[in-house]
């Protein structure tokens, strides 16, 4: 008998053994799937990082549009993009940080037991949707042709890249899924860091980023950006600065701005004002704008001298005690992240109005002004009266004060001045490395990883190079 038991005892201290390594590997504490709300925190953060950091090496818009200059370095004031890999940086962060991150959110919301009810639900899988379709935005007018319908497929490492045309029209059609998903109240709550979870802003958000992307595409397929545009309008859109999407940050580490971390946490002192946008603060049709005050601080002021605005010229590297420097409204810790604004919407009527890609509404001269105000009203720069009289609407003003309106905005500034070509920013210094880059070369690491579909897309595009024009940027101004 007691062979018997011995005989038994191995067999019976394996499955124990076994059982025994199965639960280290499992922490009963912890949730056993992140739950899909932190996950869609996590991503409205690093997209409002990506849109507003003001580091070499994540986003040089700012430099690109001639807003700031650079002082101890001035390579990406030359378009010099290569050194740093900033292209892999911002494809990364929307990618990787970004739309995995609400690609992880909206798989895991049906079964997660932190989102309760079906509306809840619905809502928060379409508000994760429409930050997807606003990411893919700016993937498809930097870069062109990129991965989509395979791109979050993490049993693909090799995904094909789409056309950018193709991609942008499915983009059009899931914003309107969204916006149709959308009801009720119920949804993120606290863990929406852009609207609190409030559904009808969502709604508003959506309509407003439907009529940026129908007027972005203007010149490209005027009946398809008519009909977007149109049924924007009609459906509601942002009425003023009250509606528009902005990430608060915090007074403390790590969730301050990023500008703040770059520029005063850091201690550096990388930049200055641009020339170029300083001679168009000092001299807007004969009178200084108002909002130079928040941009920039004055050059040489004292108790008997009020100074100047100054600006270093593009591409030079400049003494950084010479000229203006960024504001402190723009450099505060907590300076919220800006995604879109009232001003941009009224703006976009307006060239809307005098293309006529709307047939209800104000006036394009209207429209105009209430973009202006707007802008001045978020700045905190008083009445936009007698400067709108002195800049009355034309087609020239228009692009001029949308360019001036997306001060800290380079990215958006970037995407306006290649569709309407215009203002006429200043060439660069001698030595630049390209003429005006009107897209991003693809990352080095698609060209070694992805070699076929890289050189596929490249060759589709027209060459992957930084002066080849994507298909919204066809150059025709309004009338």
């Amino acid at each position: 008998m007691k062979k018997y038991i011995w005989a038994l005892l191995p067999l019976v201290m394996l499955g124990a053994c076994k059982k025994d390594f199965e639960n280290l590997n499992t922490n009963p504490k912890l949730f056993p799937t992140v739950p899909a709300p932190t996950l869609i925190t996590q991503a409205e953060r690093q997209l409002s990082n990506a849109l507003t950091s003001a580091s070499v090496n994540n986003n040089v818009f700012r430099l690109v549009e001639q807003q700031w200059q650079e002082t101890t370095y001035n390579d990406e004031s030359l378009y010099n993009f290569d050194t740093r890999n900033i292209n892999r940086q911002m494809w990364g962060s929307l990618f990787r940080d970004v739309l995995n991150n609400l690609k992880l959110a909206k798989d895991i919301i049906p079964g997660d037991p932190t989102v309760v009810g079906d509306a809840v639900k619905k809502n928060d899988i379409a508000i994760a949707d429409i930050l997807q379709v606003y990411s893919f935005y700016y993937l498809v007018t930097t870069f062109g042709d990129v991965p989509y319908s395979q791109a979050l497929d993490a049993k693909n490492n090799f995904p094909k890249y789409d056309d950018a045309a193709t991609i942008y029209k499915d983009l059009l059609k899931r914003l309107d899924a969204d916006v149709a998903a959308l009801s009720g109240t119920a949804s993120l709550g606290s863990a929406d860091i852009i609207y609190g979870g409030d559904v009808a802003k969502w709604k508003k958000f959506a309509n407003s980023f439907k009529l940026k992307m129908g007027m972005t595409i203007a010149d490209y397929d005027a009946a398809l950006a008519k009909t977007t545009v149109q049924a924007a309008l009609d459906a509601g859109v942002f009425t003023d600065n009250a509606d528009n999407a902005t990430l608060v940050y915090l007074a403390a580490t790590p969730n301050t701005n990023p500008i703040w971390v770059d520029l005063v946490q850091s201690g550096r002192n990388d930049f200055v004002a641009c020339a170029t946008l300083v001679k168009q603060l000092n001299n807007s049709n004969g009178i200084l704008d108002p909002r130079a005050s928040k941009y920039f601080t004055l050059y040489k002021a004292t108790a008997n001298d009020p100074g100047v605005y100054l600006g270093a010229d593009p591409g030079v590297k400049a003494n950084y005690e010479s000229f203006s420097h960024v504001g402190a409204v723009v450099t505060a810790a907590t300076a919220p992240g800006l995604l879109l604004d009232y001003a941009e919407v009224s703006f976009y009527l307006a060239e809307a109005k005098a293309k006529n890609l709307i047939t209800n509404g104000d006036a394009a001269s209207s429209y105009y002004e209430k973009g202006v105000q707007a802008s001045f009203d978020y700045w905190k720069a008083g009445s936009a009266t007698a400067f709108i009289a002195a800049n009355p609407y034309t087609a020239n003003n228009l692009a001029t004060q949308k360019w001036v309106a997306n001060f800290n905005r380079g990215w958006d500034a970037w995407i306006e001045t290649r569709r309407l070509d215009f203002p006429v920013l200043y060439k660069p210094a001698t030595g630049a490395f390209s003429d005006f880059p009107v897209r991003f070369k693809y990352p080095v690491d698609e060209a070694n990883v992805n070699p076929a579909n890289y050189k596929a897309a490249s060759a589709a595009i027209g060459g992957d190079v930084v002066t080849t024009r994507l298909f919204f940027d066809k150059n025709v101004m309004p009338k």
